[in-house]
């Protein structure tokens, strides 16, 4: 009986998480609100209240759900690989689309201040591909979680700044520069 309430919760909780990425698509993290993502979902708003405080914290965890989605597609791939791929997803992924446009404010906080449980789920994600590098000897030898960190800021400044630098530059161009980036700071 546990396991079917426990099945019921989870899918309850990607429901409310579905429901809040239609919002948000449809207007932004500022203007969503918990009761539209309630109506949405075709739950009481005490149902998300149990799960969510705020508005705040339910969009932090679909940021989180959907950036890992996109990094786990990726996960068994050589690092530098997957860093690559992970940057060119997330780029065209609707939802971070939708904050960069519209509520870019959004993400300063995990760019200056602190890090969110995506980055610590991205982290995980990429020491352990380096980790496994390593143990192939396709990756230098070192502290996975440090060169882990490496890797996060350099896709991560490739993400966020990246349209800056286009023109007369694709994005493709600076894909590979990522990659070059990266094949020199982890191969042997």
């Amino acid at each position: 009986m546990t396991s079917i309430r426990h099945n019921a919760a989870v899918e309850s909780g990607d429901q409310i998480l579905d429901a809040a990425r239609e919002v948000v698509l449809a207007v932004g993290v500022r203007r969503a609100t918990l009761t539209d993502v309630a109506r949405r979902a075709g739950v009481s708003r005490m149902t998300i209240y149990r799960h969510w405080p705020d508005m705040r914290t339910l969009v932090a965890d679909l940021m989180t759900r959907e950036w890992v989605r996109v990094a786990g597609r990726f996960a068994t791939e050589d690092p530098v690989t997957a860093a690559v791929a992970v940057v060119r997803a997330l780029r065209d992924h609707p939802l971070w689309r939708k904050i960069v446009e519209v509520d870019p404010e959004l993400l300063l906080p995990y760019l200056l201040d602190r890090r969110g449980s995506s980055h610590e789920a991205m982290l995980g994600l990429v020491e352990s591909a380096i980790t496994a590098g390593q143990d192939l000897g396709t990756v230098r030898p070192g502290d996975a979680v440090t060169l882990a960190r490496g890797v996060l800021l350099t896709a991560q400044s490739f993400l966020l700044s990246g349209p800056t630098m286009l023109n007369p530059l694709t994005r493709d161009d600076l894909d590979a520069e990522l990659a070059t980036l990266l094949e020199r700071y982890l191969r042997r």
